[in-house]
């Protein structure tokens, strides 16, 4: 009997501790998040700008935030100024990164000694929307050229003026365009930005003849007449220029590319928070605001699991690799 007893308070004790061990770690979790910042590497007024920007100001008063959360810009290195300082953010859910999965999937090629290992520094959170690239001409290019073959035509007969501008050095535009010169055995010559913004500046004021870069940021131009957006990288056309024709359409499907921003989270950051961030942003992209306002950049609401996010991240490590190896392009530092 006394021995029944002795387990039966035991057991008893036992689960008052587990059950305050898990009071604690929720606790310690420190959910809800009084606020979360939110890094950006790249500059203000880009689509992905705006998309880490409406997604985040609808984390106030959910699980994962006592407020909205706040944007901080820090552009260059192709987003890998963001991502250093997410790796040595706290670990609790208080700062985010948003990024396109270049920075993933793509820099481990690139950058013999990018300072981060993106699948182990980094927790996935979860994805925010879908991008298609595009490839937009100014009027340094006649306007006799109307197709992506046109482009080609003009490009050979006037090497010197055949440059395309991208976002970054190493970002899925610059690849887009390199793969387009070497596939069409023309030279092609990249011209590497800080960002979308100062590079659609300079197509549309004449200084470079095209650009690559997420479509949304050359569609108030292409409607306003500045500039004309030849081919769209998705699988399908965009809904926001059903008039353009893909690449695959015209000719080109190797130059099929559905990118996706993503936000992530530091290493070791509790399985709690990253659910409860990751229900936060799902339900912001349910949101007719936050859906409106990434249609007006070109972007396409996308959300789903963190596991989802890591299985998509991987997919495209292996695809670019071959083909960045055949490009030929790295970067020391």
């Amino acid at each position: 009997m006394s021995n029944r007893r002795e387990f039966i308070q035991s057991t008893i004790g036992a689960a008052i501790l587990g059950s305050t061990a898990f009071q604690q770690a929720w606790a310690q979790s420190g959910l809800p998040i009084e606020q979360v910042k939110v890094l950006y590497g790249f500059p203000p007024g880009s689509s992905g700008d705006i998309c880490a920007r409406r997604v985040a100001e609808k984390f106030g008063g959910t699980p994962y935030s006592k407020n909205a959360g706040i944007i901080d810009s820090k552009p260059g290195a192709g987003g890998q100024i963001a991502l250093n300082l997410l790796k040595g953010a706290p670990a609790d859910g208080s700062v985010l990164a948003m990024t396109p999965f270049s920075a993933i999937s793509l820099y481990p090629h690139i950058f013999k000694n990018l300072q981060y290992k993106p699948f182990e520094d980094f927790t996935p959170v979860g994805t925010a929307s879908m991008i298609h690239h595009g490839f937009a001409v100014g009027p340094m290019v006649p306007a006799s050229v109307k197709n992506v073959k046109d482009f080609i035509v003009w490009a050979k007969a006037n090497p010197a003026q055949a440059s395309y501008g991208s976002p970054a050095a190493g970002s899925t535009p610059h690849f887009i365009g390199a793969l387009l010169g070497l596939n069409q055995n023309f030279e092609f010559k990249h011209v590497p930005y800080r960002g979308s913004v100062p590079g659609v500046t300079d197509v549309v004021g004449g200084q470079i003849a095209c650009m690559f870069t997420p479509h949304g940021d050359f569609i108030a131009n292409h409607k306003a007449g500045k500039m004309r957006i030849l081919a769209t990288s998705g699988k399908a056309r965009s809904p926001f220029v059903p008039d353009v024709a893909t690449f695959a359409e015209q000719g080109f499907p190797e130059l099929t590319v559905e990118e996706w921003f993503g936000f992530y989270a530091p290493a070791k950051t509790p399985a709690n928070v990253v659910q409860a961030a990751n229900a936060a942003i799902n339900a912001a992209l349910k949101d007719k605001g936050v859906q409106d306002a990434l249609t007006v950049v070109g972007l396409i609401p996308f959300g789903g699991t963190a596991a989802d996010q890591l299985k998509s991240s991987q997919v495209e490590l292996e695809r670019w690799g071959p083909l960045i190896k055949r490009i030929g392009f790295s970067v020391d530092s």
